[in-house]
């Protein structure tokens, strides 16, 4: 199953998937999660981030599945920090055996997300120059700076990296949706905790 959808799309494509099937016995919480509910989810880390095209989010047939997958465990009384210990490990066929929904394995560009610190460095090759005499040995040289950029990507999970320009707000959501497979292997390894799920006063009708 190979498509793309906006929240709005996304939104109805869950409504068509859980076309017939009972509400909630909860009545606060909703049949079909709208797109508020979906952003929700996401920074409970129960949804993997969105792709960016520009300023619009794109999800996938994996953001469906997990979607119904919430719903479904909702239906069955789980609460949200209930599903937060088992959804983020459930791997594609998990999902796809749970919601029906038929998902192909992770594409090679994710695979290699998950695995891009195993990678090793890509060195550039100068241009031919001509040869200048080595420079003589320094016997103390002198420290020099460097710009680092520590980005959040979960609690208690932070990258740090040396940046060559200065980084952007694109850059961070690139990173961020790119590490999402590393923070549901830490996740299901309970290497790290869930983030807490918000108490009722305070969270979205989801």
């Amino acid at each position: 199953m190979s498509a793309s959808w906006t929240i709005r799309e996304l939104c109805e494509q869950v409504e068509e998937q859980l076309a017939g099937e009972e509400a909630p016995v909860n009545g606060q919480v909703r049949a079909v999660p709208d797109e508020r509910s979906v952003r929700y989810y996401t920074t409970l880390g129960l949804l993997d981030r969105p792709q960016l095209r520009g300023r619009t989010a794109i999800y996938g047939p994996r953001h469906l599945a997990q979607l119904v997958a919430i719903k479904r465990f909702q239906g069955e009384g789980k609460t949200l920090a209930e599903i937060q210990h088992s959804l983020p490990a459930m791997d594609d066929h998990a999902l796809a055996r749970l919601t029906g929904i038929a998902l192909a394995t992770r594409p090679p560009r994710a695979t290699s997300r998950r695995d891009f610190w195993r990678e090793p460095a890509m060195e550039l090759a100068e241009p031919d120059l001509p040869s200048a005499p080595a420079p003589s040995p320094s016997p103390s040289p002198s420290p020099s700076l460097t710009s680092v950029v520590e980005l959040t990507l979960a609690p208690g999970v932070r990258l740090a990296f040396e940046t060559t320009r200065p980084a952007t707000d694109a850059d961070a959501a690139a990173l961020l949706s790119a590490a999402s497979p590393l923070l549901t292997e830490l996740l299901r390894r309970h290497l790290i905790t869930p983030a807490p799920a918000a108490t009722p006063s305070t969270s979205p009708n989801p």
